[in-house]
Formats: C-alpha cells, structure tokens, sequence
C-alpha cells in the first residue's frame, strides 16, 4: 500500500518537468498523510494542468465523505471491477507526484518506518484516479494511488507498494487512446519497474503533525 510520501522539490523544476505555465502554490512537504492536499497532473485534452487535489477518494455518487479514508489506495488488480474505480480507470487518470513514500516494516513485533525513493530519478509519478464530489460546501477534487505486489527491491520491507510509472511512460497513462478499463490495467502491469532503494528513518514520521527534514533523516 501507500499511506505516506513526500514531495520536497521545488516549483521551478515541477513546471518544467510537466510543461505547465501556472502557478503550482506547493509547499515541501516530508510527511504528506491521507485527507491532505497533493500535488497531481491530469491532461485536458490538449494541455498538462498541475494542481492539487485531495487525497483519499470520494466516488461522485458516494452521500457523503465518509468512505474517503478507506479509499487512499485502489487495487490495480481489481480496479477495472470495482465500480468505485472502474470509470475513473477509462477516463480520469492522473500523476500523483512524489519524491519518496514511506512503509512499515515489521521487525521484531515492532514496525520500523522507511523511506523509499528511485535510484535513477529525483521526481517520480504514482498513477492515480480521481473524482469530482459535489457537497453541500461545494466541490471537492479527490484522489486515489494504484497499488499492485511488490517487486523485487521493495518485498523485503513491505507485500505491497504503489504504482510508479516510469518518465518515459506518464504522458501516456494520462492520455492514452483505450477506454477499456481492462486494457489499461494490462498496460500499467506490463510497464518496467523504476529502481528503488530505501533506508530506515525515525519513528518521528509516524506522527502526520511532524512535516520537516527529521522525518526523511538516515537514523543509521
């Protein structure tokens, strides 16, 4: 799964990676947790348009928000089944960017929390769906992160992990021809997987209050 990343790098090089023009208005953040804000990419036919969105989907039939905690993370294994995912899979894909996302790893009856990132790439995507939810305060833009199994360099510390599309191939998650939500999660299980290392941090990130540089230090 994918319960907590960051995305520290700065506005300048984000516009430039996405071909945007307009202002991104994106603090750093060490510590993004569920129900806050990130930063995603979708394509509008024509352009790349960068913005936040909410984190933690919110299907536009769903009553009311409630269901958004448990809904962080979509199984690409499933997701062109579930009716929560299955239309957002043919037609409302984005990039969710990251620089790092942090997992658990159980060791000893404990969970020691660690920071993994790409070892080719400062930037990565992780291929996300999203939702327009209209409430009684207005609209809300909301956001889910693919998951599949583990690949070799992330199974010792965790069973799952996030989707990451590698650069060559996130223009095309966002604008791919197919509608067929099968097809699409054919595409997305055949793609490379990117490089990753990882390394143990404090358990400071455990807490989401805690957003600064201690939380992606090397405790060793």
């Amino acid at each position: 799964m994918c319960g907590r990343f960051t995305l520290t790098i700065g506005e300048s090089f984000l516009k430039e990676r996405f071909a945007v023009t307009s202002d991104v208005n994106w603090d750093p953040s060490y510590n993004i947790a569920p129900t806050q804000n990130v930063l995603a990419v979708v394509n509008d036919g024509e352009n790349n348009r960068l913005g936040q969105m909410s984190w933690g989907l919110i299907p536009a039939w769903a009553k009311d928000t409630s269901m958004r905690s448990k809904m962080i993370n979509a199984r690409l294994e499933t997701a062109d089944e579930k009716p929560s995912f299955k239309r957002l899979l043919s037609r409302r894909r984005c990039l969710i960017l990251a620089d790092s996302f942090y997992e658990w790893k159980k060791e000893d009856g404990k969970k020691q929390p660690v920071r993994i990132f790409s070892a080719d790439q400062d930037l990565f995507s992780f291929a996300g769906l999203w939702d327009r939810w209209q409430g009684p305060e207005g609209e809300l833009v909301t956001c889910t992160i693919l998951t599949k199994e583990a690949n070799q360099d992330m199974a010792s510390v965790h069973h799952r992990m996030p989707v990451i599309l590698p650069k060559d191939y996130e223009q095309e998650w966002m604008v791919q021809e197919s509608k067929e939500p099968a097809e699409i999660k054919s595409w997305v299980q055949g793609l490379p997987d990117l490089k990753l290392n990882h390394y143990e941090v404090s358990t400071y990130v455990n807490s989401p209050r805690n957003n600064d540089e201690k939380c992606i230090e090397n405790v060793f």
